[in-house]
């Protein structure tokens, strides 16, 4: 079975109702999960923390979707380190 690793991540956005950041360079890095119940966990005290500021905002990103095993990688993911 392979890994399902999450990203949450959030921040402060342009608009309350879209998905911009405001300021990428600040974008709260909150981490990498093993698993949804532990990212929607992380997600949720995030959440709660800023629940105050309406432009705030924090997302779960399933990294496992982002990568499909069974398509050819690409020249750069091919490349031999030599040393």
């Amino acid at each position: 079975m392979s890994q399902r690793l999450h990203l949450v991540f959030g921040g402060e956005l342009t608009d309350p109702q879209g998905t911009q950041f405001r300021d990428t360079d600040n974008i709260h890095i909150v981490g990498i999960f093993p698993n949804y119940q532990t990212a929607y966990d992380a997600w949720k005290a995030e959440a709660q923390r800023t629940v105050d500021s309406a432009h705030t905002r924090y997302f779960i990103a399933h990294l496992h979707r982002l990568r499909d095993e069974e398509t050819a990688a690409s020249a750069t993911e091919e490349l031999e380190v030599r040393g």
